[in-house]
């Protein structure tokens, strides 16, 4: 009874446009006060502020800056025509090299929000200005940024493995498979497209062109392998990766010499402020975790689920669900702080591993950026290309399609995203 008054004081202050920190937080101390008393609060400043400096959360500013420094040191203008050169002779080549650069620009920022913002600015005017309707790229856009948070390095993994206690880079290596198919699946949707509606073609397959791409952007090439090579060879962890990251994207940049500094301070400043939001719910979360846990919500969630069914694959079809419906109304970093504390006994007690639930949750998160009414990623898109979001919905309905049947391979077949786990940590 008391969560269930908790939780709709919760859903009415968010529905008031109450910040959802500052609801969280409030509704933790509350929880706490009826459960234990004044005494409860003495520690809160202390319990907020260890939730939010856990050494793992250190990456999130550090990718979000990495990514920063590549988009305003030219390095993604030198992608954009490495990946046309390769696949630009494909009809409806445009739309693919949006979704290969996204692909690469993924591995640097792992910020969904961060890459439509960098690639719909640069390419959604070069697809209008060649004939793609503005519903269909600002669709591509947006499906393909949410490659952001499936392949690693992944904001929402690092999350999930703060609030899970599991591993972030085992997260990481699960992402891999199934961000490659994702981005082999967006762009058979994005070809079906073009052949339909006669997209153009981009240029002739020309090798030296090929390799005269490659030579440009091959320092730029250093920094997937710098973080990737790193925590797969087991090197660093991914926070350390990530400041590696963030060397690595000013040393590529200064040997461009094409670093835009008024861009790059923009670009700062609207990545403290993402990092600050996401902070503040890392530590209002720490309040409402105290609370659902003395009052014991998440082992009476798995005992009375487990009591209806014991079945994994029932448990995980309930959790995808429940996860998707978050997703409508409560962006990635609020779900996963609001949702997976609670579910995790759950996992426990199903005997699902939190890494492959992780992925599950991810991919669960990555599609609810792509559906009205919140639908962070899709709307920054059509921001970009101004399109009405209702429309764009309509043609990004076959790309949300690719996402969901990669979340149901990855439920269900597990092996899929485990493999390389398997082979790299046990």
């Amino acid at each position: 009874m008391l969560m269930a008054a908790i939780f709709c004081a919760l859903l009415a202050m968010i529905c008031i446009n109450v910040p959802i920190a500052v609801a969280l937080a409030m509704c933790g101390v509350i929880g706490l006060l009826v459960v234990e008393g004044t005494g409860s609060l003495v520690t809160i400043a202390l319990d907020m502020y260890d939730g939010s400096t856990k050494f793992s959360l250190i990456a999130i500013p550090m990718f979000v800056l990495a990514g920063a420094i590549m988009n305003a040191g030219g390095i993604t203008d030198r992608l954009i025509n490495f990946v046309s050169a390769i696949i630009g002779f494909i009809r409806g080549g445009l739309a693919m090299v949006n979704i290969g650069v996204s692909l690469f620009f993924a591995e640097i920022s792992g910020s969904a929000v961060a890459d439509v913002a960098a690639m719909g600015s640069i390419l959604i005017p070069q697809m209008k200005k060649r004939g793609y309707s503005k519903e269909f790229s600002a669709a591509v856009t947006s499906s393909s940024a949410s490659l952001a948070i499936i392949i690693p390095p992944s904001i929402p993994m690092i999350l999930y493995a703060a609030s899970a206690n599991t591993s972030v880079e085992q997260l990481f290596v699960a992402g891999v498979v199934p961000g490659l198919l994702g981005a082999a699946g967006l762009m058979g949707v994005a070809y079906a497209f073009a052949k339909r509606y006669d997209y153009p073609v981009e240029e002739a397959f020309n090798l030296p062109r090929v390799r005269e791409t490659f030579k440009d952007a091959l320092p730029a090439f250093a920094l997937p392998v710098i973080i990737l090579g790193g925590i797969f060879g087991g090197f660093v962890t991914a926070t350390e990766a990530a400041g590696l990251a963030v060397l690595a994207a000013l040393v590529v940049s200064a040997w461009y010499r094409n670093l835009n500094l008024a861009h790059l301070r923009r670009a700062m400043l609207d990545g403290g402020i993402q990092t600050a939001v996401v902070m503040l719910l890392v530590a209002a979360s720490v309040l409402m975790g105290g609370f659902l846990t003395r009052a014991q919500i998440p082992q009476q969630l798995a005992e009375g689920i487990l009591s209806v069914t014991a079945q994994q694959w029932a448990i995980l079809l309930i959790l995808n669900f429940f996860f998707l419906i978050i997703g409508f109304f409560l962006h990635s970093a609020a779900a996963i702080i609001l949702v997976v504390p609670i579910v995790i006994p759950l996992i426990s007690a199903a005997g699902i591993d939190p890494v492959h639930f992780g992925l599950v949750v991810t991919l669960n998160l990555a599609i609810g950026q792509q559906t009205p009414p919140v639908a962070s990623v899709l709307i920054t898109s059509c921001s970009v290309a101004r399109a009405n979001i209702w429309a764009v919905s309509k043609v990004n309905i076959w790309f949300v399609a690719v996402l969901l049947a990669v979340l149901m391979l990855c439920t269900y077949v597990p092996t899929v995203p485990m493999f390389l786990v398997e082979y790299f940590y046990r």
